[in-house]
């Protein structure tokens, strides 16, 4: 079987679904690997990287497609219609697609991959067990952009974040508050904690508590009802508006004292909970700095837009988009290491071999001989 590594089209991608350093792994387990001429070149892997290494340079996406058993990419499908229209078109039955898909917020994509008879896994619906850990792909691209959002907010601070003594008087740290304490919101605290920043952090789940204050920060507690905050894989639920109500009026004395807020609060296939309102933004201090890791999910602040840094009352609020693209190189790294690991779980003596009693395969597979089979995408087309 050859596995295919395609040019990532969405708008601004630079990352690649393998790096040379996965081929060899693949080909001792008797598979082919074969690149897209280009695919990894804006992540500052070459071709020449990948031809040393045992792996097929093809000069086009047409050729690659159609030689592909397996595409291995990184959001082939988060592309605008045309393009995703003209990659559906070159995808055959029978063919197996491992990637980023958004099954749970664009159902209808996954709809159209099972016209076309393709074998599909979307590696969003990952089951959080300890056996995948090695191939969870959304925890590496949320370090990413965790330890990315400090850089953003320190760039456009108008201030130091470390504490300063100097013959000029003493600087005092900045203070940094982190929403969401997952784990782009572990790697925020971690970083800011880095570069010298007072850092508190709040989650919904008090059971994050011990990770936060692992990491040097001071963990917020108010006093809300969260024993049905997480769901059994781990992950945020959403909750009631009620609940949100209640949390954004306490919460906004908290951020009235914060310089930088990073916010990191989002639900999978649903759109991001506000937790920032436009009073507590107007209440931060002149030149305070919002991130809002959910922008592209709506956004945590209420006057986030993607791909756009607002100013509001001399606040800063920047939505930025596809921060793991902005550090390309180390973020193909982990989503190749992430993506081998789920191929070799897959692989059986050079062939696909699908066992559906391993939870891995079953909660992955979104789409098998010409239907959608996961029960959470099927609930939501109905």
């Amino acid at each position: 079987m050859l596995v295919g590594i395609p040019t990532e089209l969405a708008r601004g991608d630079r990352r690649v679904a393998l790096v040379p350093d996965a081929v060899p792994p693949l080909l001792k387990k008797n598979l082919e690997v074969a690149l897209q001429a280009g695919a990894g070149t804006d992540a500052e892997y070459p071709d020449a990287l990948y031809a040393q290494k045992g792996a097929t340079v093809l000069s086009s996406r047409e050729e690659l497609f159609a030689k592909a058993d397996i595409v291995a990419e990184v959001s082939l499908l988060t592309t605008p219609d045309s393009v995703r229209k003209a990659d559906l078109a070159l995808m055959r039955k029978g063919q197996a697609l491992i990637g980023f898909m958004n099954p749970l917020g664009a159902p209808a994509i996954i709809k159209d991959l099972a016209a076309r008879g393709v074998t599909a896994f979307a590696l969003e619906l990952l089951p959080r067990i300890t056996r995948a850990q090695s191939m969870d792909a959304l925890s590496s691209m949320a370090t990413c952009a965790g330890y990315k959002a400090v850089l953003i907010a320190a760039e456009a601070l108008p201030r130091f974040l470390p504490m300063f003594m100097t013959a000029a008087g003493t600087v005092t740290p900045a203070r940094v508050l982190v929403i969401g304490a997952g784990v782009a919101g572990l790697q925020a605290i971690a970083t800011a904690k880095r570069l010298g920043a007072l850092v508190h952090a709040y989650d919904v789940r008090p059971a994050v508590k011990q990770e936060v204050e692992s990491l040097g920060g001071k963990f917020v507690e108010l006093e809300l009802e969260t024993t049905t905050s997480a769901d059994s894989g781990g992950y945020a639920k959403a909750l009631g508006e009620e609940f949100y109500a209640r949390q954004r009026e306490l919460m906004h004395s908290v951020i009235a004292k914060s310089d930088v807020v990073i916010t990191t609060a989002a639900v999978p296939g649903k759109k991001a909970p506000v937790l920032v309102t436009k009073a507590m933004v107007e209440a931060m201090p002149s030149g305070s700095v919002i991130v809002d890791l959910a922008a592209e999910q709506g956004g945590n602040c209420e006057l986030t837009e993607a791909g756009e840094t607002v100013v509001h009352q001399r606040v800063k609020i920047i939505g930025p988009v596809n921060l793991p693209s902005s550090v390309a190189y180390h973020a193909s790294q982990m989503y190749s290491k992430n993506v081998t690991t789920f191929l070799l779980n897959i692989i059986k003596d050079g062939k696909l071999a699908l066992d559906l009693d391993d939870e891995i395969v079953r909660e992955t597979l979104v789409t098998r001989d010409g239907e959608v089979v996961n029960a959470r995408v099927k609930e939501l087309l109905k």
